[in-house]
């Protein structure tokens, strides 16, 4: 690192000009955030049907009485030892969250499509208390665009975040928003894929004020690093 090293009459005056740059970035992001609640909605038609730890569950249900629902894509296929590190990551910065969410009408739910048993074993592994279901009889996740055919990943013709690519996995991740009217319709609001999820990830936020930054540069994909919380 080779950073200057200045007077602190110096510093005060860097600090102040960085200052403005973060106030204008706030006005901006505040911009975006209400450009994304300003967005359309679209009917969900679909009856989906999950499996949950106490039977079936409906679209519906997930959402336990309130009219906002952000479900996690989160990446467990049917055929997984383990959940995904860097979805176990988030979810670890979800689930204390989720009290505050549901006092603010607002349900989280992560969704899978590995068999619910495995993922009951494995929040239990983790130490998570947020509800997680089960899209294994269910098109869901293909319907949203985060799981597809080992065909598709072995040709390179995925469709994800918004456009036809190659995915290195047959799941992907990412979040979808859900509102329930008063007579019971449901509307998609908004998804978010890829680097759009890293505003649900505080270390980062965290480690972008320090000096080394996030520290990814010599590693062979960003998330490289990362560990589930009890293999570090």
């Amino acid at each position: 690192m080779k950073n200057e090293i200045v007077s602190p009459e110096q510093w005060l005056a860097a600090r102040k000009a960085l200052l403005q740059k973060e106030k204008e970035f706030t006005r901006l992001r505040d911009q975006l955030s209400a450009a994304r609640q300003a967005l359309p909605w679209e009917r969900v038609e679909a009856d989906y049907v999950f499996n949950g730890p106490d039977g079936r569950v409906s679209l519906e249900d997930l959402f336990d009485g309130r009219s906002q629902l952000i479900i996690y894509h989160f990446m467990y296929g049917p055929d997984w030892d383990d959940g995904c590190k860097s979805c176990s990551f988030l979810a670890d910065h979800a689930d204390p969250a989720v009290v505050h969410l549901n006092h603010r009408d607002v349900s989280f739910v992560a969704v899978s499509r590995a068999p619910i048993e495995t993922l009951e074993a494995y929040k239990m592994r983790m130490g998570w208390h947020f509800p997680w279901v089960s899209s294994l009889d269910s098109s869901f996740n293909e319907d949203f665009n985060v799981s597809f055919s080992k065909e598709a990943v072995e040709r390179g013709d995925t469709y994800y975040n918004y456009a036809r690519k190659g995915f290195p996995s047959t799941e992907a991740p990412g979040a979808s928003v859900f509102y329930r009217n008063e007579s019971g319709a449901i509307f998609h609001t908004y998804s978010v894929f890829e680097r759009g999820l890293d505003m649900f990830l505080t270390t980062y936020h965290y480690l972008d004020i320090v000096p080394k930054g996030r520290d990814e540069d010599g590693l062979n994909y960003t998330m490289e690093w990362i560990r589930r919380h009890d293999e570090y």
